[in-house]
């Protein structure tokens, strides 16, 4: 298995702003949608006493993106505590493989009906455990 989760994100002109690249704000979007197909995947079992939510996410944009471009978002663990976990994207030009932009976000494991962090289960610490690069 691959230690990646990818995803392609078509780039719509509502996304670009007067200067006709993507908006700043947009990346997050695609950011969003990356981690949310990630999540459907690794761990549908999301419930009020259990889910997740964003505590931190940090972009550098390195090259702009335009509308109607094709970009391929990878996500992979950083790092994996006790209520949280770490993710990073890279965001790419698919056609070219350029950069676009790189994010790095944690994410707390919460009870909504409590309202507070709880532990990350076991089940979704080993499946998330499986999208940790490798080391070579």
């Amino acid at each position: 298995m691959s230690s990646s989760y990818e995803i392609d994100v078509f780039v719509r002109f509502s996304e670009t702003d007067a200067a006709g690249h993507v908006n700043n704000t947009s990346y997050f979007l695609y950011f969003e949608e990356a981690r949310t197909k990630f999540f459907n995947h690794i761990f549908p079992e999301r419930n009020p006493e259990f889910s997740m939510i964003l505590a931190s996410i940090k972009c550098d944009y390195i090259q702009p993106a335009y509308a109607g471009q094709i970009l391929h978002v990878t996500t992979e663990v950083n790092d994996i505590g006790n209520k949280s976990f770490s993710l990073s994207h890279v965001l790419t030009e698919k056609s070219s493989g350029k950069i676009i932009a790189k994010a790095v976000c944690v994410t707390v494991s919460f009870n909504f009906e409590e309202q507070k962090s709880i532990q990350i289960p076991e089940k979704l610490k080993h499946n998330l455990e499986r999208y940790i690069p490798v080391k070579q």
